[in-house]
């Protein structure tokens, strides 16, 4: 990880399940609930920047969510190459995406299943 995470906007949000860190969030049953994006047609707002136990999200406990700004995510299968545009697979890792998918940004960086990489937040369709 070499380039680091470049702050942008942030909201802290309730989260509908226990979080993983630098997934994929998308809008949850109200404005202040998200939850981890589980497939690459879900809406995708954001990062989450840390991780919340289902202990902390039964207890209301807030995560931040990075909406804007460069941040790290999570690959999924197949990895990329810096520059694809990533979506979400059903953990709400970064994959590349297809035409027709939502994105939440371009990887600035090549990587494969389980690496952590630097990611320019653009939520747009492929």
């Amino acid at each position: 990880m070499a380039m680091g995470a470049t702050k942008g906007i942030s909201k802290d949000v309730k989260a509908s399940a226990a979080v993983v860190q630098y997934t994929i969030a998308t809008p949850g049953a109200d404005d202040d609930t998200y939850s981890t994006a589980s497939a690459a047609t879900n809406p995708m707002v954001g990062v989450f920047q840390a991780a919340l136990s289902s202990t902390d999200q039964a207890a209301g406990k807030y995560v931040e969510v990075m909406v804007t700004g460069i941040s790290y995510l999570v690959l999924g299968a197949g990895g990329c190459t810096r520059g694809n545009k990533l979506t979400s697979d059903a953990s709400g890792n970064g994959v590349v995406a297809a035409a027709g998918n939502q994105a939440i940004g371009i990887a600035l960086k090549s990587g494969v299943q389980g690496d952590v990489i630097p990611v320019l937040l653009a939520p747009a369709t492929a």
